[in-house]
């Protein structure tokens, strides 16, 4: 061999050594990130721009080693560390799990307690909580299903209620396609308001239909409902409705004052209050109270009643 061909082959494997050194280097870099980070859907491509559009050192070289390793799953995912080397950041993205915790909303509860529910699990304020909801719901309660959710962990207010306000109103949707035939929301939400009164009012699911009856014999008559349940609305969840409050209360959510339903719901609501809504019980009783057993007795006069009461 030459002393010119055994130079070329020397600087041949400088530049292979130089390739793999800096290769070993670019990949031991330190990546600073969030330990949950959103990944949105679309191309890999795509994923790498949105990182790097958020302060993430990455770049299109970096695409192509992640056609090698895997594809990076869409939504939260909890990466575990803010500082990893480059080449664990990028094998992170495609084997980390998604960073998800339940929040649960239980039925007739109201969107305030619910703001605080999610602030508490999620470190974000009430403010834009409340905020985010008034940005995409038609309505001041009831618009998200009770329910059990996974939610990511890292999410704005923002994304939260879009998500959990989206969602629901699909199931609103086809809920009222599969009970009613068809879907009209104005028509709906009247329900489901009639429903947030029936899942504060009911002991328990059987007397749901009862409660329902009651609720349309009282507007049929042109009664006020005149139930404690509908003054429950947001912050007043649980507190008890005294004669005080019946008095200086001024809300929509009178029904002492107000003749009718009241145009947002009290709460949420389940499927079992509103398809109680939908479908009254075929009984003329116009009052009810709680007995001795925690449920309710219910009357057809107020003479039967103001027994019932005694």
């Amino acid at each position: 061999m030459t002393r010119k061909n055994i130079t070329r082959l020397s600087i041949f494997f400088d530049l292979i050594l130089l390739i793999i050194f800096t290769v070993i280097f670019y990949f031991n870099t330190t990546v600073a990130s969030e330990k949950n980070i959103f990944i949105p859907k679309g191309s890999i491509a795509s994923i790498i721009t949105h990182l790097s559009n958020n302060g993430y050192d990455v770049n299109r070289f970096d695409r192509f080693f992640l056609r090698f390793i895997g594809r990076p799953q869409s939504g939260f995912i909890d990466i575990g560390n803010n500082y990893l080397s480059k080449i664990d950041f990028l094998y992170a993205l495609t084997k980390s799990k998604a960073a998800l915790r339940d929040v649960t909303l239980i039925p007739g509860e109201t969107m305030y307690f619910f703001n605080l529910l999610l602030s508490e699990n999620f470190d974000l304020k009430v403010e834009d909580l409340q905020k985010a909801f008034e940005k995409y719901a038609s309505y001041q309660d009831g618009v998200i299903f009770a329910d059990t959710y996974k939610l990511p962990m890292g999410a704005s207010a923002d994304f939260l209620m879009q998500y959990l306000v989206e969602r629901s109103m699909e199931r609103h949707r086809q809920l009222a396609i599969k009970v009613l035939g068809i879907y009209d929301q104005k028509q709906w939400f009247r329900y489901v308001s009639i429903a947030s009164i029936i899942q504060k009012e009911a002991a328990n699911i059987e007397e749901m239909p009862i409660v329902s009856a009651v609720i349309y014999n009282r507007i049929k008559k042109g009664m006020p409902l005149q139930m404690d349940g509908s003054l429950n609305y947001g912050k007043y969840s649980h507190t008890k409705v005294s004669a005080q409050r019946i008095r200086q209360d001024m809300s929509e959510f009178n029904t002492y004052k107000n003749k009718g339903i009241p145009k947002n719901p009290v709460g949420s609501v389940s499927i079992d209050a509103i398809k109680a809504a939908i479908n009254p019980a075929r009984v003329d009783y116009l009052f009810f109270v709680k007995n001795k057993n925690g449920t309710h007795s219910f009357s057809r006069t107020y003479t039967e009643h103001q027994k019932n009461i005694k």
